[in-house]
């Protein structure tokens, strides 16, 4: 017995087989990041910014039951509006294959499927790692997993501030992913251009990411690369004004006793009600930024 195949749209799979530019963007953002319609119309102004830049942009998810690289306006709008959707990470797959079911991709699982489908750069928001408090829950994002089997270039703007930063770099180590900071000797933090943690490594070029990529997969070695790439300053909300509003959200968490995959979501809506929609804008703003890098890093890959 096999898995259905991917359906790869078109558009992708003429790219790659012509060696052009592809970028992979995850659809969990559309379906549990995001408000409707907000989330669609982000969703189709960064495939826009991807092929403004020169690449093709496959969106990723599970419909009807089949892996999907590359949407279809009418497949973005059933992600956005569709309840039945569900948050798909790696382990979920299977499942939601089985049963014919609608699956908006994580990142670990947008990872994977990328991966199958030969596609080397991803973009997202922001990454999952280690939680707060994670030495008692044990709950720590299968995005790391992922990162330390998959050779894909995730292109993020850093980890997501309501995560233990510190323990999701030093965790990254361990699995041996390189760490590209653009643009700055420290690692950005989601809203925020800090976090209070040194990058452990630096680029300034999309051209410098290509040459990492490359040189690192040369070599035998299987892990992703995790690029994290700063919100504009202008974009940003300052690392003590978000940090105690996610202070906020997470004692509501605890409060609520919410836990595991609607961890997340869950705190990521709230920070959307604590600051009035600023957190909202700063995510729209930091995946377009992050959009236009990717594209410029697949297409340094692909000509080199």
């Amino acid at each position: 017995m096999t898995a259905p195949p991917l359906k790869v749209a078109p558009d992708v799979a003429d790219a790659l087989a012509e060696g052009r530019p592809v970028v992979a963007l995850e659809s969990t953002i559309i379906s549990h990041g995001m408000p409707y319609p907000q989330n669609v119309q982000m969703a189709r102004e960064v495939e826009q910014i991807v092929r403004d830049h020169g690449a093709t942009p496959a969106t990723i998810a599970v419909l009807h039951g089949r892996p999907r690289i590359g949407l279809s306006t009418d497949d973005l709008e059933l992600l956005a509006s569709d309840e039945a959707v569900s948050k798909v990470s790696v382990r979920d797959l299977g499942y939601v294959v089985a049963r014919g079911a609608h699956g908006a991709t994580t990142v670990a699982s947008t990872m994977r499927l990328a991966s199958l489908a030969g596609v080397r750069v991803f973009v997202t928001g922001g990454l999952g790692g280690v939680h707060r408090g994670a030495q008692q829950s044990f709950d720590i994002s299968a995005d790391l997993v992922e990162l330390a089997t998959t050779p894909v270039a995730v292109v993020s703007a850093g980890v997501k501030s309501i995560l233990d930063i510190g323990l999701t770099l030093e965790t990254l180590e361990t699995y041996g992913v390189p760490v590209l900071a653009v643009g700055s000797d420290e690692f950005p933090s989601f809203y925020s251009r800090s976090s209070g943690h040194h990058a452990p490594m630096r680029v300034d070029s999309a051209d410098e990411v290509a040459a990492v990529m490359r040189a690192h997969w040369s070599l035998g070695l299987t892990s992703g690369l995790v690029v994290a790439n700063p919100i504009p300053v202008e974009d940003e909300i300052p690392a003590d004004e978000i940090g105690a509003v996610i202070d906020h959200a997470l004692a509501d968490l605890d409060r609520l006793g919410i836990s595991g995959k609607d961890a997340t979501p869950y705190l990521l809506g709230r920070i959307v009600e604590l600051t009035d929609g600023a957190s909202l804008t700063a995510n729209i703003a930091l995946v377009r930024h992050n959009a236009r890098l990717g594209a410029a890093v697949a297409a340094r890959f692909a000509t080199t």
